[in-house]
């Protein structure tokens, strides 16, 4: 994924559009646990993380993933997500 400019026209995958629209939207934290499809998702994030400032993190299971964004944004950070299904048993 390039860098991020005004004005330019990209052709992405579903999982990078949804990586840059978080590095649009500002993001500060990323926390994901992986699995399929949806780790192309920090994949691309954690590529981009030094360029644009933000923590990247695959955590130890979809569990505290979630915590870990949820405890971010409870602080006022804004942060992602990214989980296979539902990731909750």
């Amino acid at each position: 994924m390039a860098e991020i400019r005004e004005n330019r026209k990209m052709l992405l995958m579903g999982n990078e559009a949804i990586a840059r629209g978080a590095i649009e939207a500002g993001v500060q934290v990323v926390a994901s646990y992986p699995g399929t499809p949806s780790s192309e998702i920090t994949e691309s994030l954690i590529e981009q993380a030094d360029e644009f400032g933000y923590y990247t993190q695959w955590s130890t299971n979809e569990k505290v993933a979630f915590e870990i964004a949820a405890g971010a944004s409870l602080v006022g950070a804004r942060s992602i997500t990214s989980l296979k299904n539902d990731g909750f048993a």
